[in-house]
């Protein structure tokens, strides 16, 4: 993937940046998780998951947290975290401001790996 202008990163580094920078005991527990960098969300995702017209993803985590498996959860699929470039750029004003919005993305959709839904989210303060 291409760098937002003045990026000395790459998008994909910047997210692969985030994840290093998590602290060591988050990243020992993130289990069958795949972290993966794509444009933007497709239309037919943003209509199935009832964004707003005029709205969009910047990620999207697909899986079942760890919160929710059971001693069956065996020879599954990787749970999948998409971190949508467009988006991010688009809001951004500033490399830094892309940074830290990867970072912010990327944090949101691991709490979503660990079964924190974005009602909690909002109760904790995230956004």
């Amino acid at each position: 993937m291409r760098a937002h202008p003045d990026v000395e990163l790459s998008f994909d580094e910047l997210v692969a940046q985030a994840l290093q920078e998590l602290p060591p005991s988050i990243q020992a527990m993130l289990d069958n998780v795949a972290v993966t960098v794509e444009e933007r969300p497709a239309p037919w995702l943003l209509r199935e998951m009832g964004v707003p017209p005029g709205h969009t993803l910047f990620g999207l985590y697909q899986g079942v947290p760890r919160t929710a498996r059971t001693l069956n959860y065996n020879l599954v699929p990787p749970d999948r975290i998409t971190i949508f470039r467009a988006p991010i750029e688009a809001v951004s004003r500033s490399p830094e401001e892309v940074r830290e919005m990867v970072k912010r993305v990327v944090v949101h959709e691991l709490a979503h790996h660990f079964g924190i839904d974005d009602d909690r989210l909002r109760e904790l303060g995230a956004y």
